[in-house]
């Protein structure tokens, strides 16, 4: 089963996006943490995804990641997701500092997110097969 780390301080956005993700892609296993210092422990290299939200309070995003990627976690297996406009991510998170910075409120940024998610069981599938 492909593994993924959801951290965001909104607990109803959290919700939310875990049911989306477990209605849509059984092959995928969601684990949700709403505070970010309680998170860390949670980060390993098993993990197939980490979402993390960019504005939270006592750790932001950009500390969470940088934090995963010191524990081993490749920085492509890492999405911010924020409430900010694509340009503020882009300069904050230049191309290859992680896998992608995403608009959680804008469709066509969840429309990335489904393809990213679609790839995920994809793969978890095809383990179980072999």
């Amino acid at each position: 089963m492909g593994k993924i780390l959801l951290i965001d301080d909104d607990s109803a956005f959290l919700k939310v996006l875990e049911e989306y993700v477990e209605e849509r892609y059984p092959g995928l296993q969601v684990l949700t943490c709403d505070d970010p210092l309680r998170c860390l422990i949670a980060i390993t290299n098993d993990l197939d995804l980490l979402l993390v939200d960019l504005e939270m309070p006592g750790l932001d995003g950009g500390k969470v990641l940088s934090y995963a990627v010191s524990k081993g976690l490749s920085k492509n297996r890492i999405i911010i997701l924020s409430g900010r406009d694509a340009d503020y991510l882009h300069q904050r998170f230049p191309m290859g500092s992680c896998l992608a910075v995403l608009n959680k409120y804008e469709g066509k940024q969840r429309d990335v997110l489904d393809m990213i998610f679609i790839s995920l069981q994809q793969k978890s599938l095809a383990k179980g097969k072999s």
